[in-house]
């Protein structure tokens, strides 16, 4: 299931942090595309790209044993970056194609509905902050983990925690692939909350074999319920300004979710 639209009627304003943050992170894949070729595409690309990641991606133990590593086997990879900075390079970085296209179509879809109901200063803050949340809670998960750690999975699972709280009535547009190719339409209330039960079980299957899963799903877990925590904080002290008004019968939104209940 792959959302691509919020059903409800777009804001004015132009959501420029969404678009920010998706055009630096298709930058740098750019970059991941020179240094792998296209390989890269598929999750392959040779050693340059490894080591790209090695340098610039969140490697859990060098944060719990207060030490980066400087080489693997004959070749260096030492962060030119303090290594707690790496939390938010790997934010940037993606293992693939889809990998990329996966987060930056969630970012776009959800994205500026937080924007505009945060400001854009601080929503810029609740993304890295629920990136940050995110890379920490997979190393609470597995401090000795060597592998890297790369993608805006955490920091876009945020925004998802946020919007699940602020418009769990929201219908979400959705691409269905299977056998046939359908569009449905669903409150972000099953959507967004069956795809959180969902990393959470294969969270808990990954428990013990973490090594051998090339999924973070802790991080994923871990900034979702940050991205609730902060929208429900913000929500209770932020400026009356920037909560949206009631529903009123006559949005569409609300329309639709009365119609459809």
């Amino acid at each position: 299931m792959i959302p691509f639209a919020d059903a409800g009627p777009r804001h004015p304003t132009l959501p420029v942090i969404t678009m920010g943050l998706i055009g630096l992170n298709c930058l740098v894949f750019l970059y991941e595309l020179q240094l792998g070729g296209l390989g890269v595409l598929t999750g392959g690309g040779g050693v340059d790209i490894r080591l790209f990641y090695l340098k610039f991606g969140f490697i859990p133990e060098e944060l719990a044993a207060g030490k980066s590593f400087t080489h693997a086997g004959p070749y260096v990879i030492e962060t030119p970056l303090p290594t707690w900075a790496t939390i938010v390079s790997s934010m940037f970085i993606h293992g693939g194609f889809f990998h990329l296209a996966g987060n930056m179509m969630f970012l776009w879809v959800f994205g500026d509905r937080i924007e505009h109901r945060w400001g854009r200063l601080k929503f810029l803050l609740f993304y890295l902050a629920t990136g940050a949340a995110a890379a920490l809670s997979q190393l609470a998960i597995d401090p000795h983990s060597q592998v890297p750690m790369v993608g805006a999975s955490g920091a876009v699972s945020g925004v998802l925690g946020a919007y699940l709280l602020a418009y769990p009535f929201n219908r979400i547009r959705a691409l269905i692939i299977f056998y046939l190719i359908t569009v449905v339409e669903m409150r972000a209330l099953w959507l967004l909350g069956g795809w959180f039960v969902w990393q959470g079980f294969q969270g808990l299957a990954s428990l013990g074999v973490s090594q051998s899963v090339n999924v973070a799903f802790f991080a994923h877990i871990g900034g979702f319920v940050a991205g609730l925590v902060l929208m429900a904080v913000y929500s209770m002290v932020g400026p009356r300004s920037g909560r949206p008004a009631p529903p009123q019968p006559t949005d569409y939104w609300y329309q639709a979710g009365r119609r459809r209940s």
